[in-house]
């Protein structure tokens, strides 16, 4: 069972014209797939789509085929993160 497949999952619904945009989020790990699909469909059907996409990238990322998401390390200004201009 992938890592976090019994956990908490998020889901947040974005409505985009005639489609819907659905988040879904696994709480422990961080990790978070979206699916698009039409206004018309079940919020179920939405969720179980999304939370069958999320299970199969977890699971993924547990087999060592799909890195985990990694947070970026902060830049002190100080030592010029490059690309910017100082004003």
């Amino acid at each position: 069972m992938p890592a976090g497949a019994g956990g908490e999952i998020i889901f947040e619904f974005t409505p985009l014209g005639g489609s819907v945009k659905v988040t879904a989020v696994d709480v422990a790990t961080g990790v978070e797939v979206s699916v698009v699909g039409p206004t018309t469909a079940p919020q179920r059907e939405l969720e179980r789509v999304a939370r069958g996409k999320l299970l199969y990238r977890l699971k993924r990322i547990e087999e060592g085929e799909e890195r985990t998401p990694e947070k970026p390390t902060p830049r002190n200004p100080e030592e010029g993160s490059g690309g910017g201009i100082i004003v």
